[in-house]
């Protein structure tokens, strides 16, 4: 009988040392969750910047080159796409096409020097460079993010929480890395 008490004692301990795990192990996966949740906020709050930055750029390149109708339909058309995605992976998707848009309309932008040289021109340009980088430090500490967390609720024991609670895995953003062809240099 006397060996009895310090059974129960100690299995007493143990339930609470696994109550005590499980709530910790609980709350580091609320705490990850919550940082995805906000990394893609920051990422929200860059990509609005660059959308309003974006109306602004069309109409000062449609003053130089009013007749390049078909690439300002493009870049309006991707913006909205972009602006009304939802998800990650569809964020992804419209992102990289906006951001191939812009690059035909930077591109027309060199066949005309007095636009290029145009004040305007070239703040809006020198903003929407700073957006970028801003979205690209946004979407890297994302992407840091998600790593955390997913390796967080996929490791032992978490693993067996997360599945209880609901905490599934997230999406990184991702980007699509264009093929850069060699330049070409012609005599």
């Amino acid at each position: 009988m006397g060996w009895v008490l310090p059974c129960v004692g100690g299995l007493g301990l143990l339930v609470v040392v696994v109550i005590a795990a499980a709530i910790g192990i609980y709350n580091r996966l609320v705490t990850l969750r919550n940082r995805v949740d906000n990394a893609w906020s920051q990422i929200d709050v860059q990509l609005r910047r660059r959308y309003d930055l974006i109306p602004n750029l069309v109409e000062t390149v449609k003053g130089y080159a009013a007749h390049e109708q078909e690439t300002f339909e493009k870049v309006v058309q991707a913006r909205s796409a972009a602006m009304s995605a939802e998800g990650v992976k569809a964020q992804s998707e419209a992102e990289n096409m906006l951001t191939g848009t812009l690059k035909s309309l930077f591109a027309l932008a060199e066949s005309y020097p007095e636009l290029k040289a145009n004040e305007n021109f070239m703040m809006l340009q020198e903003e929407l460079s700073g957006t970028e980088s801003k979205i690209a430090y946004a979407r890297q500490f994302y992407n840091d993010s998600v790593m955390s967390y997913n390796t967080a609720q996929q490791t032992f024991p978490a693993n067996l929480l997360a599945g209880m609670f609901g905490f599934t895995p997230r999406e990184y953003f991702e980007v699509e890395e264009e093929v850069k062809e060699p330049v070409k240099v012609q005599f």
